[in-house]
């Protein structure tokens, strides 16, 4: 696997994108935008990683990219960060939700507040980012596209994950079901549903075992790179998905 050139697919688009920071799907995909011509705002609710991802993706491209902190269960704070986004750039053409949070846990030992936390973040956040996003690109009045971070849990079983998979079958109707409210204004929403993408947070909330028994079922033998899913973010946010809205698209080399 190679790791593909720029074909500047989103030049002069304004991309913002959410848990961006650290080394998962969220800061390769801001990496693979700015590298496809983009102008980024990337954000997540942790200072200090997002700082520290701010300045490593300046290094390569200053003046294209910015960074606002936001945590997805308060609204005023999505709320900044779409203003403060549309104010950095001048606009919003592209809004890439993928915070979301797991972790294992049984449904028989799964307190209300587990559950909840998980569906806040992980469809709640889609909910209200998308929400933010649409009301922006709705008053420029020409288009844009929205790109949901769902999961392959949402069509398939797995222990432990009934929260996870909950919130992530969520995001897939919601996905489907707010293409239809935005198709009328040109906004195009899709969504990704990866397997297995290999990145340290992901060891800290799975075992190693686990981990090893996914990357198994996988065609290919290994888990994806955060980046070869963030391709696939990068093609459904740019103008060749230009027929596409209301589609999941799995980003996936598993079997049954």
């Amino acid at each position: 696997m190679n790791y593909p050139e720029g074909h500047n697919l989103l030049e002069g688009k304004t991309v913002v994108v959410t848990a961006a920071a650290g080394t998962g799907i969220g800061s390769a995909t801001a990496r693979r935008c700015l590298e496809e011509g983009a102008s980024v705002v990337i954000s997540d609710h942790h200072e200090r990683r997002l700082a520290e991802t701010l300045d490593a993706l300046k290094g390569e491209h200053d003046g294209r990219v910015a960074a606002l902190t936001c945590d997805v269960t308060d609204e005023e704070q999505v709320q900044a960060l779409v203003l403060g986004a549309a104010n950095t750039f001048g606009r919003i053409d592209v809004m890439i939700n993928n915070a979301g949070l797991g972790g294992t846990k049984s449904v028989l030992d799964m307190t209300d507040d587990e559950w909840a936390r998980v569906l806040d973040v992980t469809l709640n956040g889609t909910f209200r980012c998308t929400r933010a996003a649409l009301k922006q690109m709705v008053e420029q009045g020409d288009g844009g596209a929205i790109v949901n971070n769902a999961s392959v849990v949402g069509w398939r079983a797995q222990r432990g994950q009934a929260h996870y998979a909950a919130a992530k079958a969520g995001v897939m109707a919601f996905t489907r079901c707010a293409a239809m409210d935005a198709a009328e204004y040109g906004i195009r929403i899709n969504a990704v549903a990866p397997s297995l993408a290999a990145h340290p947070f992901l060891a800290k909330v799975t075992s190693e075992e686990l981990l090893t028994e996914l990357a198994e079922r996988e065609a290919f033998g290994r888990a994806a790179q955060p980046w070869e899913v963030a391709n696939v973010m990068v093609f459904l946010a740019s103008d060749l998905a230009s027929y596409m809205t209301g589609e999941v698209v799995s980003v996936s080399s598993q079997h049954p």
